[in-house]
């Protein structure tokens, strides 16, 4: 009996993390430096550092060579945010951008630039002052996008519950340009994330951390006037049969129930004051597509769940937690927002009630079109979670 020859292996075809490393795997493969140049003067760029050393110095950046495995030339590496290795309590990553590289100590002019070495999206190329020299009027030249990307990973959570979870984490994620599925080694680089927890939320440490995020689950961390005018609203509609309140009726119900239970008149007022406020948002928001035509906020909870989402990633980037605790807050937070909306719209009209209630004071600037970008992107980009993941 004849056996049959074997059956050759074919490898699968890599496929890049993210769009960075397709750019650079397909430039590469064409053997376009400059187009792997111009990737990289936009790209987020990483030198791995043992977590006891930065803690220790915060403000230097070791950045060593090492041998390429290839040819054994003496080379200086650098990661793309997709090539970035699994979350590690004591490995850490420094950010920094083609213009660092470019301006850094270079004392051997044989060294070379490494990328993402011994993977398919690698590159290396001569670190010559001339290189350099090119390589920072690429930067110069390369229109730094806003925050108005929608980034994915290829890796990253894409179905189930943490998905959804992260996927309420979305208007940051899109405001600070990081994938929205992420939940690993960075979101910001680790020395810029700890100042960011220590300055605008006073966290240094774990308990600090959780404090914080506890507060953001209760959905305690915003002021909870918005959420009680609302609720009168609801409130009065329920008793009127379905039909809304007047805006008086709804202004003078929670003005005066205030009043029947003690509080001041500075308080009485500044009520009345924010169910005019909201109602303008809303029809500011119905305006911009925020809002259906006939469409309100029923509650700013949003805010808070989708807060909750990123602070856990942020705490698992600056080493103050590990994957599953991040992992099962964002879980959580995902699985509130679904009891509290009925769809990733209505979602989306509730966390940006809340934050520009809060900081926007009605001026209709960058915290407003801030969540006026990310609403629009996430409803309308294909590959949008909101577009591929259902709400209920």
């Amino acid at each position: 009996m004849n056996t049959p020859p074997p059956v050759p292996y074919a490898a699968a075809p890599w496929a890049p993390p993210s769009e960075t490393e397709r750019l650079l795997h397909e430039a590469g493969l064409r053997g376009d430096v400059d187009a792997q140049i111009r990737v990289l003067a936009g790209a987020e760029l990483y030198i791995p550092a043992p977590r006891a050393q930065v803690d220790a110095e915060p403000d230097l950046v070791r950045w060593l060579p090492h041998p390429d495995p290839a040819t054994g030339r003496s080379c200086k590496p650098v990661l793309t945010r997709g090539m970035l290795p699994p979350w590690h309590p004591d490995m850490v990553f420094h950010g920094v951008s083609l213009k660092w590289i470019a301006e850094a100590k270079w004392p051997d002019p044989d060294q070379l630039f490494a990328v993402n070495i011994g993977t398919p999206a690698q590159l290396l190329l001569p670190a010559a002052p001339v290189h350099r020299a090119h390589w920072l009027r690429c930067y110069a030249e390369h229109d730094t996008p806003g925050g108005d990307r929608f980034l994915a990973l290829r890796h990253g959570a894409l179905h189930g519950p943490l998905a959804y979870g992260l996927a309420c984490g979305t208007h940051l994620a899109v405001g600070n340009g990081v994938p929205w599925n992420e939940v690993g080694t960075v979101y910001r680089e680790y020395t810029e994330e700890r100042e960011a927890l220590r300055d605008s939320w006073g966290i240094t440490d774990h308990p600090g951390w959780r404090r914080q995020l506890d507060a953001l689950l209760d959905a305690h961390n915003s002021p909870p006037e918005p959420d009680y005018a609302l609720r009168v609203r609801e409130s009065l509609r329920n008793a009127l049969g379905g039909e809304l309140p007047s805006a008086d009726l709804w202004r003078e119900t929670a003005a005066g129930h205030l009043h029947d239970n003690g509080a001041g008149q500075d308080a009485v007022r500044s009520m009345e004051e924010l169910v005019r406020r909201i109602l303008r948002y809303e029809s500011r928001f119905r305006a911009d597509g925020l809002l259906p035509p006939e469409g309100r906020v029923s509650t700013t909870v949003g805010y808070d769940y989708g807060r909750a989402v990123n602070l856990a990633r942020w705490g698992l980037s600056a080493r103050y937690c590990a994957p599953p605790e991040a992992e099962q807050a964002i879980v959580y937070a995902g699985a509130l927002a679904k009891s509290s909306y009925t769809s990733w719209e209505s979602f989306s009209a509730g966390y940006a009630l809340g934050r520009v209630l809060r900081f926007d004071q009605e001026e209709y600037g960058h915290v407003y079109d801030q969540n006026l970008t990310a609403h629009r992107l996430l409803t309308e980009h294909a590959g949008s979670p909101w577009r591929n993941l259902p709400f209920r």
